[in-house]
């Protein structure tokens, strides 16, 4: 059912309370976020994933604030009905509360969001209580946390064995006690997830975490075929546009170099 009416923290906490699925992706330009919401996506992601699919970045820690401030705007003015939420990049919160507190009030006051996403667990929690406490919305991201790649050495399976998966666990819960309205759970175990959403409140919102969740998130390239660098185990393809664009171009570029275009019913 396509949504009629603006999507709000409170209407993400009725859907789980409803056993009411939620349907979220990733936009960066107003194009995109604008057929996204069109079709009745219940929450769009601003998600340092555009350093990647939207940059070229090999990794999302090159995201910066001035940049997603940007895919924030240009969102946030395509969309009527979606929760709009903002990925903080790498160290924009990490240094301190008055950091966080500033550069996540821009994504409400410049950039138009409803909310932002922070990674990563109980470390965060005082930073998280803090930004609630004025006023802003935050969501959590547990598990694989791509900010954390470093750290991680690489993009692997988080939570596998029983003291990791206790940690993500109490991390959730850590979380769930700040104040954050809702946890991304990415590439975690099925069974890990189901449990964390079983135990907690607020929405958990799964990138493949399994079918548990209360929601689901890809990135948007992912599941239209638009990136072709690597298709995650766990992104199911809905279309393959990147082939369908590439020969519409080339279409275009043979027309324009043979003279067909443009014809005398496109030319004033």
């Amino acid at each position: 059912m396509k949504n009629t009416r603006k999507i709000t923290v409170p209407a993400l906490l009725e859907k789980k309370q409803e056993g009411r699925k939620i349907a979220c992706l990733t936009a960066y330009d107003f194009a995109l976020a604008s057929l996204l919401d069109k079709a009745g996506v219940d929450l769009i992601l601003v998600g340092d994933s555009g350093a990647m699919v939207a940059a070229g970045c090999k990794t999302t820690l090159p995201a910066t604030m001035e940049q997603m401030v940007l895919y924030t705007q240009s969102v946030a003015r395509g969309v009527a009905n979606a929760l709009i939420v903002a990925d903080m990049p790498f160290l924009s919160y990490q240094a301190s509360q008055r950091d966080a507190v500033l550069n996540a009030g821009r994504f409400i006051k410049e950039g138009g969001a409803d909310a932002v996403k922070l990674e990563g667990g109980r470390h965060i929690v005082d930073i998280v209580r803090y930004l609630v406490q004025c006023g802003i919305p935050v969501m959590g991201h547990l598990g694989l946390t791509p900010q954390s790649v470093k750290s991680f050495g690489g993009y692997g399976l988080r939570g596998a064995g029983a003291d990791e998966a206790e940690k993500i666990r109490n991390d959730a819960i850590a979380l769930q006690d700040a104040g954050v309205f809702s946890i991304v759970l990415e590439k975690i175990p099925a069974d890990l997830a189901e449990d964390i959403s079983r135990i907690l409140e607020i929405p958990t919102i799964g990138i493949g975490a399994g079918p548990s969740c209360d929601g689901q998130i890809l990135v948007t390239h992912d599941i239209l075929g638009l990136f072709e660098a690597f298709t995650p185990k766990f992104a199911r393809r809905y279309a393959e546009l990147a082939g369908i664009i590439t020969e519409a171009v080339e279409r275009y570029c043979s027309d324009v170099k043979q003279g067909s275009f443009p014809s005398n019913k496109e030319s004033y």
